[in-house]
């Protein structure tokens, strides 16, 4: 069993920044568990394009308000709490934020933790 606490990660090599995002990863690659999770906080405010062009991600908003657009299509939705949306043909996208968003987000194959975001939005496939 893994038990692991927000206050426990804050502050640690586990929570990782970038300039208009907070993540905090529950689990890893390492954890073995065959995806990864973390919590994700958007800023207000922000326009963000993302591309993981190696992952599946999965994502459920808990707080906020923003919306996702698949830049293929130009088709637009809206995040809320309680919505989830899922990038399952690796989806370039743009994730915009009215508010500050709360996203938890699955990523398989799992991330190992240090990834960052490429020029093109996507995280590299790391193994360690």
């Amino acid at each position: 069993m893994i038990v692991k606490s927000l206050e426990n990660i804050i502050g640690t090599k586990d929570e990782t920044s970038g300039e208009n995002w907070t993540s905090r990863r529950f689990l890893l690659k390492k954890d073995n568990v065959g995806f990864s999770m973390n919590d994700t906080l958007i800023k207000a405010g922000t326009d963000n394009f993302f591309w993981y062009k190696n992952h599946i991600e999965a994502v459920y908003c808990i707080e906020g308000e923003g919306e996702i657009e698949k830049v293929s299509t130009g088709d637009v939705y809206q995040i809320k709490p309680g919505t989830m949306y899922i990038l399952d043909e690796n989806d370039k996208h743009r994730l915009r934020a009215r508010t500050q968003m709360r996203m938890v987000c699955v990523f398989n194959p799992p991330l190992v933790g240090t990834e960052t975001h490429t020029k093109e939005g996507y995280y590299p496939l790391l193994t360690e």
